[in-house]
């Protein structure tokens, strides 16, 4: 595939989601990227079987790579994929704490003899430190960087709703690998790239983490009210839809009472004057906005909102995701047929996604074990 890494040869020994992340973005960019599976596959083949029979996670991060099944307590195999390695340019590894170490599989070992190679270790916690042999899971690493403490409603802490934690440091780690890569082009030698699901999230974390230790006290859990900006929340309108809004600034605060509320007198309510007066204030401002929104229709509050330049949303499910109007799609080919993903994130100018297709378990194992034979 035509792309930026052309040429570049990825081998990733990876399961579940933040390296499989890391490893599909590669080969979006170009990169040739070998998945080396376990004999049974990666697990995250069997999370589910709702598309065509395929799991949901693994058709979206793993198109546009090969498939290979090596079990690396065998010893031809661990030869074969340590030939693999030798040729490669990047080898991504996020298997459980320790293994990699004991199979010769670990930055130091790979990179004595092969100086230009750029290890990638994802793993929970890192290598050192008390937590260093744990193992670690997305909604866990939620759970000890205090993302949960801050997230759901009032009442009760709650998950975020997708894999945040492996997805940061897949992105982590991908921004580490590019850097890596243009580094090299200067210097020759690779580097060890380190990404965790804890240090990503944990810098994730750094606004309520500030609050925390300047302010006292870290932003209570507020459902979809932001905890330091007010108004920003969901309000209902007279025929039961909602819309969101985001005030940012005190000329928007302006122009949402002026103009879409119609209700000019609180701009310079005492109660609401500063966004920390409506932060301090916020049940009360919430109450006040919410009677004026729900004299509305939807497209009467649109209009109004529109009118007075506030940015604002509707308050979707995914569902309605599904039929935006504003979703670019991509479809890739699959063992069990064609599947319609969310096209890159990443764009360029007059360039269409060009994603390789999904492959199946084992599906390169004769071409590969041939072209890496001794």
């Amino acid at each position: 595939m035509n792309g930026p890494l052309d040429g570049i040869l990825v081998i990733s020994l990876e399961q579940a989601v933040a390296a499989p992340y890391l490893s599909s973005r590669l080969a979006d960019a170009g990169a040739r990227v070998i998945k080396i599976e376990r004999p049974e596959g990666d697990f995250a083949r069997n999370y589910d079987s709702v598309v065509n029979g395929q799991s949901a996670y693994f058709v979206w991060l793993n198109r546009g790579k090969e498939s290979i099944q090596i079990d690396i307590k065998k010893e031809e195999d661990l030869a074969l994929l340590k030939r693999m390695i030798q040729k490669a340019d990047i080898f991504v590894q996020n298997l459980a704490p320790g293994v990699v170490d004991r199979y010769g599989l670990d930055s130091k070992s790979l990179r004595n003899n092969h100086e230009s190679l750029i290890t990638v270790d994802i793993s929970g916690y890192g290598e050192e430190g008390p937590y260093a042999k744990m193992k670690a899971y997305d909604m866990l690493v939620q759970s000890e960087t205090g993302l949960a403490m801050v997230t759901g409603s009032p009442q009760e802490p709650g998950r975020v709703g997708v894999s945040v934690c492996d997805i940061a440091a897949g992105m982590h780690a991908l921004v580490a690998v590019l850097e890596a890569l243009y580094e090299r082009k200067s210097t020759g030698k690779g580097k060890p790239v380190k990404s965790t699901l804890f240090a990503g999230m944990a810098d994730w974390m750094s606004v309520p983490l500030l609050h925390q230790e300047y302010g006292g006290k870290a932003p209570s859990r507020g459902g979809l009210s932001h905890p330091s900006i007010a108004p920003y929340e969901a309000y209902t309108t007279n025929d039961g839809d909602q819309v969101v809004i985001s005030i940012q600034n005190q000329r928007e605060w302006k122009n949402l009472c002026d103009i879409a509320l119609e209700a000019p007198e609180l701009a310079d309510d005492p109660r609401f004057r500063t966004n920390e007066d409506r932060v301090e204030n916020r049940q009360e401002l919430n109450g006040t906005i919410g009677a004026l929104f729900g004299k509305m229709t939807r497209p009467e509050a649109a209009d109004k909102l529109n009118e007075a330049r506030i940015a604002f949303g509707a308050l979707n499910s995914v569902e309605d995701l599904s039929s935006h109007p504003q979703l670019e799609r991509s479809q890739v080919q699959s063992p069990e047929g064609p599947v319609n993903l969310v096209a890159s994130p990443i764009r360029f100018a007059d360039q269409a996604d060009n994603f390789g297709a999904i492959p199946a378990l084992g599906q390169h194992n004769d071409a590969l074990r041939s072209e890496f034979s001794e």
